[in-house]
């Protein structure tokens, strides 16, 4: 045996890392939920985005999805983004440009609960969805048209928190007017169309996986797009919340 085949059979042969999980997520967003002050925008978020998570859950051990094992993967590798903004806010370190807004004026008097769970939201599909795409594809070695059908029952189920954003955290019909503000903001941004723009930004992404540094321009260009939409989304309303 030669020199260079002794070491290429001795080379530890790479592993698979090991994909976060659903239940890993639902751990950590419960401990932020026991953490968080209550009129914190990021504990508004959390709140909502749970509920969601613990929805997948129970949905995966139905066997809900198509492809279950990819469906975990992909709503574990969606919420360990979340954790991850979360966590670089916690250390100093600067989020990814779609979740700063949130994490910058999370505290602002001004700014209603509504508009902070909007906010993450549309980080979250706007950003965080395509990035999570493009990862599970990757990690499992499957076409975008693998995770298609379980991508828009996800979807089904984050409908789900849009209506109860919009039932448990909009202000009681008195102040709601077509001419008031925040109801003009709320109708402004639509889940459906975040979905659509995210399932676009994952296929251009999958598209350009051979050419690394234009994916990353791509990347860069709709997480920077995503974080004035969230600053829009978090203008000041009211002297006080």
């Amino acid at each position: 045996m030669t020199q260079t085949e002794h070491r290429s059979a001795t080379r530890p042969v790479p592993q698979r890392t090991a994909p976060p999980t659903v239940a890993q997520a639902l751990h950590r967003m419960v401990g932020l939920e026991r953490t968080l002050p209550e009129r914190d925008g990021v504990a508004v978020f959390n709140g909502v985005y749970l509920a969601v998570t613990q929805e997948v859950a129970d949905r995966l051990a139905a066997g809900y999805f198509h492809q279950g094992p990819a469906a975990e993967e992909l709503a574990a590798r969606f919420a360990a983004r979340y954790l991850a903004a979360v966590d670089a806010a916690a250390g100093g370190r600067r989020p990814p440009a779609a979740w700063r807004p949130l994490f910058e004026l999370r505290r602002h008097p001004g700014v209603r609960p509504v508009q902070f769970a909007l906010a993450g939201i549309n980080a979250h599909i706007g950003n965080d969805l395509a990035l999570a795409l493009r990862d599970t594809c990757v990690s499992l070695g499957c076409a975008p048209g693998t995770l298609e059908a379980d991508f828009d029952r996800i979807g089904d189920v984050l409908t789900g928190l849009e209506e109860h954003i919009r039932e448990d955290l909009m202000p009681g019909p008195d102040l709601l007017d077509i001419a008031d503000p925040l109801t003009h903001l709320v109708g402004s941004w639509s889940l459906d169309r975040a979905r659509d723009a995210a399932w676009g930004s994952f296929r251009a992404l999958w598209a350009l996986r051979e050419q690394p540094d234009l994916a990353r321009e791509f990347a860069e260009r709709v997480d920077a797009s995503i974080g004035l939409v969230g600053r829009v989304l978090l203008t000041p309303l009211v002297a006080g919340a």
